[in-house]
């Protein structure tokens, strides 16, 4: 290279990257420049590296191998083995490409805050004084910012520096596409039509489409890659794009200048790579087909091209170098046509400069660079390895070059032949001569960019947190601002890198590249990965038959698979539970079992360990109801000779004693064991009743998914669900269609019982939910809620006489099953036996199922008379989360009865095996016990039910009314006199325990209620239970206090539902595919049907942090220690393996970094710390719910704001446009009319979403 030694490159990213390393491996040292934005970017970081006698570089840049130094006699290996006679004479050092350094030196373009990021590389004055400064003697403009300004070549020339790359007054020519028009036309080369010349007004280019007609192209003058370039298709948009098209041109390249062409619809888009000396000899390295492009821009290159006629590969080729010929082109220069569908083509341009996608054409192989002797045998054995050999004699000044290349498709290494080229050297000296130069397999190339494709390849900005590239055979990766913690700015281009793959048949190489795609894995910021798979695998790319307007003409390719990003952002939870700590309310402090929980084991009759897990449970009750139907199961548990149980555990019994929080990962653990060992029992409670919310609201996790799961676990056991009636499981009356529909779905996924309530007994509502369960095939259980005392004459509202006047009405309906829920555990032993024997005699064919809270400590005794008075099944709970507030335990009752006839077929050894599991999963949720120590006698005044009780008890401390606990569940009494002593059962005892709240934390007496109700401001709750909202209370509303309470309110006289218009579901759904994807199924309509606001909430959570139910629980609840280790399991056969390192300190964002290792690989996760007193400095945001309210489309920089303030603009209107990535894109007024505020300025940076302006509509919209 004589005394070329030093080359600078005047560019960023991966172009920057492959031409150091190309001059590496020349032997000469490299300079890189870079704008204040691009400080910490790869291209400029300095890696030392000490030399040996010798320096190998071997193998692609993907290539894993460590510096290892070789000692004299040692062989060369590669990964399929030795090769044969290389032994070494000197000592060697071999490193992967991966290893390679950057640039030596760096250097800052001006003082930061001197040039705009872009103008930073396009500021040549400042770039030739470094240069000269630095003792640079080569420059080397990579591809785009000045690689085809020819007063930049002339800068550099002059300067006594040696461009790489044509002379200036060739780019000139050929740089200017007028230009290069002209001089095809005067070579005899076919040119779409076009201005003879650059335009620069509007009417210039009104005249050109008055001649050639629409559609035409608008193009830059002075560059390429999209930039400056606009397709225009009808007279409207012509002002517009006109403008862009120069703003862009200027932006990019310096230069606004554009042109006119004809547009040529559904044409490929070819390009030749050509390489020229100073000798005049030309050679072509082939065709590439470039066709699949977006905003002019390609997407996807394929060398050679598939499917093109043989005549017009000729006849490009040889037009191509006629053209080079004829300018006295030298280095490297791409000619580009386009071939209609006829198979006619028509000069584009010649782009004096690499291109991006000049790797499929010669894809790098790898290099061994070699001292002395040894070197020609290494050429003969290497030579069938695909490497670039390069002998050094003793000092880098007496270099002389053999090269042997043997790359794909090709094998010629570009950038080396620039350079060596510029050096002076001629191609025959190179080996370059056209008969030598052969075209091996094919090669595809990918792009990947940080856009969002299903928000119009929007560019996505911010950090990269994971970065995992792929490798293997023929997969080569051109990378740049590619790696962890890369920051991604709006400045530049959106590339992150270039993937290319390469196979002996077309097939080969597309199957490559889309297996490397799949490898990658880049979480932090949107990549179009999916969409190139997407492209990859479709039928038109598949036949190579693709054309440059493909993307746009195919709405099929916006059909994404969604990458679900499961391990990143569970990663993102556990790292606001290391920071802020749990998020689930109710919570108390963290679990006190830290240990994993050990399962029981099951021993039959012969003392075998039962394999739950792959022996099938007995065969249960479920047989019965899905082979013979409901009628049919309601009378073989009416015949049954003992007394079934069904258990609680997975609904009321954690609902009553642990806020409903248990979660279904828990419950699948038990599951399989808990088929073997309750397969006589009557039913699971598993869904419904506040589980269904709880689970959304709370635990982060979807109730289908739960009860589904289950089901799978579970099949020989019936599932029993708790229905409100009209209310199903939300707490307000919903259109008739969602419960029917509702009913159908929870049937379909796998419920069988379905006990059917109201929080009032009012028939009327009770009636809807009997009808659609009836109608969806289930089992219709109709419960009468249970209040008062049937034993105590002195309680006269509700009766013996009203309890069996109640029932006779549902048995009237055609009930399958009656259920007795006493929800406060009010019915004692005795009222048990006057209850059920009296519904017993009346109704002697009617299976009675018995359900009470052993809150005053009597539900063994009253479950064991109820079952001696003639009930089929009673309510227990697993013994561990049985007792107070909860079910009996089951343990005890099964004891107590199994030597009579009421026995239930349950083993004792079964139980407690259970009870062992429940006892260590019980510590788990020990954040969440209400702390009821012992029994409360007094449930018999207050009347308060279970499961409010606990809940109360933690509202009222939330309230700062813990201390007046006793003072409460007196005010509880006297609410529900207020209320007129009504049924309590949810919804209808939230009213009382909202009112007795009210009246503690208001110092009122049941006195000051009466006297002072037409003034009080009674929580919703009452206003509309008086309303009749819930239904007509047995005995009907007390007076004046309902008058009093809800005033000139509307007062509801029968089902409150009754009169509500049908919901259209299939328009919800539509919705919710609109807002969340195709992943909404048609259960999660009934979600958002019933509780719309949890859903959505719900929903942004699993957005956020993904399937949390996979976690499990005692890190679902608290953070682990530093240096623990565990797992998460995803899905079957794939697990997490996850240890918390470090937590850093809170930053200037008020942020934490949290550090993990995710299976062996460094995470790190930034957490806004919500303890920490930072000042944030936030824009607005535009409010979506007003029309008005203009958002930035995306993330971007505002180069021109056009709204202002008090003007009037039509929809449609610019009011700003914003700059992304080089992109610009105009921000339209979405409505008519004012504009009130303008919140942005020049220069600002937005973030999506980020205010612009606010639109008034006026008189004058």
């Amino acid at each position: 290279m004589g005394h070329l030694r030093k080359l600078m490159v005047v560019n960023r990213g991966e172009i920057a990257i492959r031409v150091i390393r190309t001059a590496h491996e020349l032997s000469m040292r490299t300079v890189a420049i870079f704008s204040h934005e691009d400080r910490l970017s790869m291209h400029r970081y300095k890696v030392r590296w000490d030399q040996q006698d010798t320096i190998v570089f071997y193998g692609r840049e993907n290539t894993r191998l460590k510096a290892t130094p070789l000692r004299i006699g040692s062989n060369i290996s590669t990964e399929s083995g030795s090769i044969r006679q290389t032994i070494l004479t000197r000592p060697m050092l071999i490193l992967p490409l991966s290893l390679a350094p950057q640039a030596d030196e760096s250097y800052q373009i001006g003082e930061p805050g001197r040039f705009t990021p872009v103008g930073a590389y396009l500021a040549q004055e400042e770039i030739v004084r470094i240069a000269k400064e630095r003792g640079v003697s080569m420059i080397h403009p990579g591809y785009g910012f000045l690689s085809e300004n020819s007063e930049f070549a002339r800068r550099v020339e002059e300067a006594g520096i040696t461009f790489i790359g044509p002379s200036y007054d060739v780019i000139e020519k050929m740089g200017d596409k007028t230009k290069a028009r002209s001089l095809a036309i005067a070579c005899g080369v076919p040119v779409v039509p076009g201005t003879p010349g650059p335009i620069k007004t509007i009417p210039e280019a009104e005249a050109f489409v008055a001649e050639h007609g629409y559609p035409i192209i608008i193009k830059a003058a002075m560059g390429g890659g999209g930039r400056g370039m606009r397709v225009v298709r009808e007279p409207s948009t012509l002002k517009d794009s006109f403008e862009r098209a120069q703003s862009e041109a200027l932006a990019a390249f310096g230069d606004g200048t554009v042109f006119l062409e004809r547009f040529v619809d559904k044409p490929k888009h070819i390009e030749v790579q050509l390489l020229a000396d100073r000798a005049g000899n030309v050679v072509h390295l082939f065709e590439r087909d470039c066709s699949v492009q977006r905003r002019h821009q390609k997407v996807v290159e394929v060398a050679p091209a598939k499917n093109l006629d043989v005549a017009v590969r000729d006849a490009i080729l040889n037009d191509a170098i006629k053209l080079a010929k004829s300018v006295g082109y030298k280095n490297a220069g791409t000619a580009e046509f386009l071939v209609d569908q006829q198979n006619r083509h028509y000069f584009i341009e010649i782009n004096p400069r690499i291109q991006v996608e000049h790797t499929i054409t010669g894809e790098f192989a790898g290099c061994f660079f070699l001292y002395g002797g040894c070197w020609s045998k290494c050429c003969e054995e290497l030579q069938g390895e695909g490497a670039l050999i390069i002998a050094l004699h003793s000092t880098p000044s007496q270099s002389s070059l053999c090269i042997h290349l043997t790359e794909e498709i090709t094998g010629i290494d570009i950038v080396a032949a620039q350079i060596q080229i510029a050096a002076g050297a001629l191609l025959p000296q190179l080996g370059l001569t056209q008969q030598r130069i052969h075209q091996r397999g094919f090669a595809i190339q990918c792009r990947v960019t940080t856009e969002d494709p299903e928000k119009n390849f929007q560019p996505d900005t911010g950090k990269i947190e994971v970065y995992r590239s792929s490798g293997g055979n023929g997969v080569r990766l051109d990378g740049g601002a590619g790696y962890s913690g890369a920051i991604i700015t709006p400045h530049y281009d959106s590339l992150l890198v270039k993937v290319t793959c390469s196979g002996s048949t077309y097939e080969v190489a597309r199957r490559k590249i889309v297996r490397a795609l799949v490898e990658f894995r880049i979480r932090g910021v949107k990549t179009n990965i999916p969409f190139l798979q997407r492209l990859l695998t479709h039928d038109s790319f598949m036949r190579g038959r693709c054309w440059t307007t493909f993307i746009d003409d195919t709405p099929d390719l916006f059909r994404l698979v969604k990458y679900q990003n499961r391990a990143q952002r569970l990663l993102g939870y556990l790292g606001d539970i290391v920071v802020n700590g749990s998020m689930v309310k109710g919570q108390i402090g963290g679990p006190l079992y830290k240990q994993d929980i050990v399962l029981p084991t099951l021993i039959d009759s012969d003392g075998d360990v039962i394999d739950v897990a792959y022996n099938e449970p007995t065969e249960g009750w479920r047989k019965i109801i899905v082979e013979q139907g409901p009628a049919a199961f309601a009378k073989a548990v009416r015949d049954y000779s003992g007394v079934l149980i069904m258990d609680t555990t997975w609904r009321d019994a954690h609902q009553s004693l642990l806020a409903t929080r248990v979660r279904t990962i828990d419950l699948l653990k038990i599951a399989p064991t808990t088929a073997h060992a309750l397969s006589n029992a009557y039913a699971l409670e598993c869904w419904g009743g506040a589980t269904f919310d709880v689970a959304m609201r709370f635990l982060y996790e979807d109730p289908w998914d739960r009860l589904m799961k289950l089901r799978e676990l579970v099949p020989n056991i019936p599932f029993q669900m708790l229905l409100r009636g009209a209310n199903a499981v939300g707490y307000t009356s919903y259109p008739d269609n969602v419960i029917y529909d509702f009913c159908v779905k929870a049937k379909n996924a796998g419920m069988d019982i379905f006990r059917i309530f109201d929080s009032l007994n009012y028939v009327e509502n009770m009636k809807l939910g009997i009808d659609a369960v009836l109608k969806a095939g289930g089992v219709v259980e109709a419960a009468i809620c249970y209040t008062g005392d049937v034993s105590d004459s002195s309680k006269t509202k509700h009766t013996l006489d009203y309890y069996l006047d109640l029932t006779q009405q549902l048995v009237d309906i055609g009930i399958h099953v009656l259920g007795i829920k006493d929800m406060a555990g009010l019915l004692k032993p005795e009222a048990a036996k006057l209850l059920v024997s009296s519904i017993r005699k009346r109704f002697p064919h009617l299976p009675i199922h018995v359900h009470t809270h052993d809150t005053a400590g009597t539900g063994v005794a009253s479950m064991m008379a109820a079952a001696a008075a003639g009930a089929d099944v009673v309510d227990v709970a697993i013994d561990s989360m049985s007792g107070t507030t909860s079910q009996p335990p089951m343990g005890a009752l099964v004891a107590a009865i199994e030597r009579t006839s009421m026995g239930t077929g349950i083993r004792m050894d079964d139980v407690q095996a259970l009870n062992s599991y429940w006892e260590q999963c019980r510590l788990l949720y020990s954040g969440f016990e209400a702390n009821v120590r012992s029994a409360d006698s007094g449930v018999y005044e207050h009347e308060m039910p279970g499961g409010q009780y606990t809940n109360l008890m933690f509202q009222a401390q939330q309230l700062g009314l813990g201390t007046q606990w006793k003072e409460i569940k007196r005010a509880y009494v006297a609410a529900n006199r207020l209320c007129g002593d009504i049924v309590k059962v949810t919804p209808s005892s939230k009213v009382v325990g909202d009112l007795a709240q009210f009246m503690v934390s208001n110092k009122l007496t049941e006195k000051d209620v009466h006297e002072r109700a037409s003034t009080l401001s009674f929580p919703t709750s009452v206003v509309e239970f008086f309303q009749g909202h819930l239904g007509q209370p047995y005995g009907g509303f007390p007076e004046p206090l309902r008058t009093q309470i809800i005033k000139d309110l509307q007062r509801i006289t029968d089902r409150p539902g009754a009169t509500l218009p049908s919901l259209d579901l299939k328009k919800l759904k539509t919705q919710l595919v609109e807002k969340y994807g195709k992943s909404i199924r048609d259960v999660d309509v009934s979600s958002a049907a019933i509780y719309p606001k949890v859903f959505a909430e719900y929903r942004d959570i699993v957005e956020q942090f993904g399937d949390l139910s996979v976690i499990p629980t005692r890190y679902f609840l608290s953070k682990p220690e530093i240096g623990e280790e565990f797992n998460v399991s995803i899905e079957e056969g794939k697990t997490l393996i996850i240890k918390l390192l470090a937590i850093g300190s809170v930053n200037a964002n008020g942020k934490r970094d949290v550090f993990f290792e995710l299976n062996g690989e460094a995470r790190v996760i930034g957490v806004t710390d919500k303890n920490a007193a930072v000042d944030h400095i936030q824009r607005e945001r535009a409010n979506t719910a007003n029309p008005g309210d203009v958002g930035a489309p995306m993330s971007g920089v505002v180069i021109e704001v056009r709204a202002k303030v008090g003007s009037h603009v039509k929809a449609g209107d610019p009011v700003c446009v914003l700059s992304a990535m080089k992109m610009e894109t105009v921000v339209a007024a979405p409505v008519a009319g004012r504009i009130e505020y303008v919140a942005v300025m020049d220069n600002d940076s937005l973030s999506q979403g980020d205010l612009v302006c606010r639109i008034v509509k006026d008189e004058k919209a």
